[in-house]
């Protein structure tokens, strides 16, 4: 499944761009000589989708760092892929230190993924190499420093292309963003509502965008920096998870405390 690789640290750079649907075609044509479809993706479109169970502080810390930009912050989230059960979970700790994306990522089966395996005081016997185990043990670490709990859960169709050789290069188009509230560990939005993301009023702007996002570990080709010219691409720091938090809030009418932001630097990543 996609990123089921077993490299355990990804440290890249990131941008990302709303652009407008109907752009789409003409962008994917303009990036065809440079990239090949991703290998996990399926249909006439190298596509799959995408469901991430946002984990957060009791004072939304890890959603009002990403919002008051800070420099140097991190956030734990869990990821699965396609039909919830057919792909494994992915625990990770992503942190941002100014423009570089570091991200540790433990591949868990899905039958092995429950409450239990991160509260316990036992040490669990599932990971095939020292270091994902010692990655695990960061992350469930960092769940009890913070007090994490589930928060909300984000899905969305994204269409993926990488460069071909051994350059890590990938170019996404997600799509078809949505949430659900009141996640439990392990449910991951099935049978709960969902509430559509795609929508100017909940991405900022006039009108419905898709996420165009680059990620490289080296300099941005030129190709790319040319490709942000032709079409006038803004950059814009959009955050899938806060971007539903900010929204559900509306509905909710919750307050979201920004004088109570927690001090990230006690918390050792």
């Amino acid at each position: 499944m996609a990123g089921s690789g077993q490299l355990a640290v990804v440290k890249r750079y990131e941008k990302k761009y709303l652009i407008p649907p109907v752009l789409i075609p003409e962008i994917r044509n303009y990036i065809a000589p440079f990239v090949i479809r991703d290998k996990f993706g399926v249909g006439e479109l190298p596509e799959y989708s995408i469901t991430t169970l946002q984990l957060d502080t009791p004072s939304f810390s890890f959603h009002l760092a990403k919002e008051l930009e800070y420099d140097q912050r991190f956030k734990l989230r869990v990821r699965t892929y396609n039909e919830i059960g057919s792909a494994p979970i992915f625990a990770e700790i992503k942190m941002k230190m100014q423009d570089i994306i570091i991200k540790r990522r433990i591949l868990i089966p899905f039958e092995e993924w429950s409450e239990k395996l991160l509260f316990s005081t036992d040490l669990p016997y599932i990971f095939k190499s020292s270091q994902q185990e010692m990655d695990f043990l960061n992350f469930r670490r960092l769940v009890w420093e913070t007090n994490a709990t589930p928060s909300i859960v984000v899905r969305y169709v994204r269409e993926s292309y990488v460069a071909p050789g051994e350059m890590y290069l990938r170019v996404t188009f997600d799509k078809k963003l949505e949430y659900s509230v009141q996640p439990t560990w392990t449910n991951f939005g099935v049978g709960r509502k969902w509430v559509t993301m795609d929508s100017g009023e909940a991405q900022g702007g006039e009108q419905s965008c898709a996420i165009l996002e680059i990620k490289t570990l080296e300099e941005v080709p030129v190709w790319v920096i040319d490709m942000v010219q032709k079409y006038s691409l803004q950059y814009k720091g959009h955050c899938k998870y806060c971007t539903a938090k900010w929204k559900d809030a509306i509905f909710s009418r919750d307050v979201i405390p920004k004088n109570n932001l927690v001090d990230f630097y006690v918390w050792s990543v």
